[in-house]
């Protein structure tokens, strides 16, 4: 009782350790991912804004290089000023899209956005105009439009919205850039914490660690103490359940020695009763009226009656005493020999009997056999009078949980379904007993052993047989049997 008050109080220990450990590392890890995903977020905000001043300023630029080309060659008249003005015409188109496809963090930028863009579109038209009246040789008509000074209007607007925007950028990068050092330096502190609490942690599991090493020694100290008693009591149970298990054995011995005298000695009287009362009807059949001759008979009924209870008895106290060793036994072979031993009975009966495919199992064949005999004879015999017989076997494999072994066990299961008189439900347990029977001998001939010997056989198996019926509804047994061999402990193997 000491070592384990002892080992539940140390267990309930590292239990709330473990616990506040895997607490704190939690929070430890919850705070390091939330700096990462806040560092994160924020480069990811500074290279958005970069990027936004870039596009920005490379519009502003390929508008300035266009407007000098034009203004060059409005000037001069030298085509070279047209090459920049060309490239940077194509190049706009691309240019605008991106800058269309800005999402600022800033509020109100887009509109800003799209105004920008209306004026660099109508600035591309005041720069193509221009040129193309120049090249069509219409030169003062170009200088005219270009001394109106509205393409230098609209280049003030573009820079003016341009200015704005990158001016929002660069603050908006500012506050970015702050708010990264803020991150940086709670960082640095988090880590700083989460560094001096890990290495508590360490030292304070060290330390636990010594205190549980020397609980284990006591732990283990009076567990060899608990061991070695433990040994002596086992000793002296095995000692007793040797000394048992030798009384059990002889008293098997003895029982089966009586049994087989008993039965001897029982049945030589009976041997007797029947040859006198066959000389008795043979000898004195005329000196005797019509009463005597039915007192015979019924002497000799009631005879071979008892001979018979005695060999049922003594059948059904062999089945775990002289059982044969479980050997690899095909049911369908087992079925065919009892579907031939049965066939007068079938014909007279004009039964249908409809059997599955059947498995192998590891059993005792003779046993095997005995059990589907008897039940199938059952299904012969307690028929319907206008009805021919119909039994149907059916089988299915499935692992079944076994409670004694605390295992799954590979198994068979048969049902066992006939078209006969059936029975009350109250009673499916009362006819696995010993000579329990639910009709007169009158009716249906037998002693009323025949399914307390299937019990026994299913038992010494390792398996089990129910039944399910109902008067006039025929009844069905299901029989299940382990796959491979399982001995049963408490049938005396």
């Amino acid at each position: 009782m000491r070592v384990k008050r002892l080992f539940g109080n140390t267990t309930a220990t590292w239990i709330i350790i473990s616990i506040i450990v895997v607490g704190i590392i939690g929070i430890n890890l919850s705070i390091a991912l939330g700096t990462v995903n806040q560092l994160s977020s924020v480069q990811t905000s500074l290279d958005k804004t970069s990027n936004i001043i870039m596009r920005l300023e490379s519009l502003h630029l390929s508008v300035v290089v266009a407007e000098s080309g034009q203004r060059g060659y409005l000037l001069t008249e030298y085509e070279e000023y047209l090459n920049p003005y060309h490239t940077e015409l194509q190049s706009l188109d691309e240019k605008i899209k991106l800058v269309r496809d800005i999402e600022s963090d800033i509020s109100g930028q887009k509109e800003l956005i799209e105004e920008l863009l209306i004026l660099v579109d109508e600035k591309i038209s005041e720069l193509t105009s221009s040129v193309d009246l120049a090249l069509r040789e219409r030169e003062k008509s170009a200088l005219r439009q270009v001394m109106t000074n509205r393409g230098r209007d609209l280049y003030r607007e573009i820079r003016k919205n341009i200015k704005l925007l990158v001016d929002k950028e660069y603050a908006h990068r500012r506050t970015l850039y702050s708010e990264l050092k803020n991150i940086q330096r709670d960082a640095k502190v988090n880590f700083g914490v989460s560094a001096i609490t890990s290495g508590l942690l360490v030292i304070g599991m060290f330390l636990m660690a010594r205190i549980n090493l020397r609980i284990s020694t006591r732990y283990q100290e009076g567990l060899e103490e608990q061991n070695e008693q433990l040994l002596e009591k086992v000793a002296l149970r095995t000692q007793e359940l040797t000394v048992y298990s030798e009384e059990l054995s002889r008293s098997n011995r003895e029982l089966e020695d009586f049994a087989f005298v008993a039965s001897h000695d029982l049945q030589e009287p009976l041997r007797k009763i029947q040859a006198f009362s066959d000389r008795l009807t043979t000898i004195y059949k005329d000196k005797l009226d019509e009463r005597g001759v039915d007192y015979i008979k019924r002497m000799t009924t009631a005879a071979f009656r008892m001979s018979t209870l005695i060999n049922d008895l003594l059948e059904f106290s062999r089945i775990t005493t002289r059982g044969k060793d479980f050997v690899e036994v095909e049911l369908d072979e087992v079925f065919e020999e009892v579907l031939g031993d049965l066939e007068i009975a079938i014909k007279e009966s004009h039964a249908q009997i409809n059997v599955a495919p059947l498995p192998k199992v590891c059993a005792d064949p003779s046993q095997i056999y005995q059990l589907f005999l008897n039940v199938l004879s059952n299904g012969l015999k307690f028929r319907k009078v206008d009805q021919a017989p119909l039994i149907n076997v059916l089988v299915e494999q499935k692992d079944i949980y076994d409670e004694l072994q605390h295992i799954d066990v590979p198994s068979c299961i048969i049902t066992i379904k006939d078209n006969g008189i059936g029975f009350e439900q109250t009673y499916a347990d009362k006819i696995f007993s010993p000579f329990q029977r639910l009709h007169g001998r009158t009716a249906y001939k037998g002693t009323g052993i025949g399914l307390a010997i299937c019990r026994r056989i299913v038992e010494r198996h390792g398996g089990t047989i129910v039944a399910y019926s109902a008067p006039d509804e025929g009844a069905t047994f299901i029989v299940t049997l382990p796959i491979e061999a399982v001995v049963n402990k408490y049938m005396g193997e």
